[in-house]
């Protein structure tokens, strides 16, 4: 059930899981970005897993909860799945289980989560969680509660700390708030990793061709996008990574209404054309502007080009592939 270009088994629903796959390490949890206190819960969860040959098992839901319980507040998600199943690849994660959440599974409770639909289908051995971990109906039940049920039903819980930065806890509110306020830098710290949009190139107006910059346009996957305006990014296009810089905004100079994505490679002029690419946002420039002609709009590029060379020229990154 694996999906292309990832090595972990993937079971969606308890239905799904094999009779033979044994005794599990396993985590609870969303996991929206895969964030760095995401990443140290499953880093504990497959380091005890290898430790005495287990399978380490992510356990989380599809649609995200607040889609069920609040869709009004539904925030909008850090990643495709396709990108979060290749961050929870990376994190050694063998099995990763996604459950259907609907009204019938928001209305259990914590420990009917456990005895009534887990427990029957899984042998835990271990389970790790965030010391803030909340579950069941309401979100009633808490590390305090499992630690209760594990203790009964025999499976060892480990509360772990959140991960903090700066002094601030990190969590993917706290990120998403970073990206939305046009900080791509302070969510990378917080993510291990620059943010990302994903998505096909499809023809634009050729304007940026046309004022000697051309851009590939992205029909973009992701739901959030940073704040308008200016970013030096790099762009993951054809197997390789070009340095770039890339424009979120409308287009005010042309009386542009809709929100683009359009991205310029510095050193690459190939047709990209149908071609999926992720742009990964490194540094904002500046914000969107409006300019008086085409021409003003030009050597503002050129400016804006020029900072993105200096950026990659002096700063000294090493982007995960």
């Amino acid at each position: 059930m694996a999906e292309r270009g990832v090595r972990m088994n993937i079971w969606n629903g308890l239905d799904a899981l094999p009779d033979d796959l044994g005794p599990v390490v396993a985590s609870i949890g969303k996991c929206d970005g895969v964030h760095l206190g995401h990443q140290e819960i499953l880093r504990r969860v497959v380091a005890e897993a290898k430790r005495d040959g287990l399978a380490a098992l992510l356990i989380s839901f599809d649609p995200h909860p607040t889609a069920v319980l609040a869709p009004d507040r539904m925030p909008r998600l850090l990643q495709t799945r396709r990108q979060k199943m290749a961050s929870l690849d990376q994190t050694g994660i063998t099995d990763f289980l996604i459950l259907d959440f609907d009204e019938r599974l928001s209305a259990l409770s914590g420990e009917e989560f456990f005895s009534d639909l887990l427990l029957p289908r899984l042998q835990l051995t271990s389970v790790f969680v965030g010391e803030n971990f909340r579950f069941g109906h309401e979100r009633a039940g808490d590390v305090k509660l499992l630690s209760e049920i594990g203790e009964r039903e025999g499976f060892a819980v480990h509360g772990v700390p959140p991960v903090v930065l700066d002094g601030e806890m990190i969590s993917s509110s706290v990120i998403r708030t970073a990206i939305e306020q046009g900080d791509p830098e302070l969510a990378q710290r917080m993510l291990g990793r620059p943010y990302e949009v994903t998505g096909e190139v499809v023809e634009g107006s050729g304007r940026g061709r046309g004022l000697q910059f051309p851009t590939a346009n992205l029909l973009v996957e992701n739901e959030l996008l940073p704040r308008a305006g200016v970013y030096v990014t790099e762009t993951v296009a054809l197997a390789s990574r070009h340095p770039s810089v890339t424009n979120v905004g409308v287009r005010p100079t042309f009386g542009g209404r809709v929100l683009t994505v359009e991205t310029h490679l510095l050193e690459f002029d190939d047709d990209l054309y149908t071609e999926r690419v992720e742009v990964r946002f490194l540094a904002r420039v500046r914000d969107e502007m409006r300019f008086d002609s085409a021409m003003e709009l030009a050597d503002q590029i050129a400016r804006d080009r020029a900072a993105a060379l200096s950026y990659f020229q002096h700063a000294r990154i090493e982007i995960p592939r």
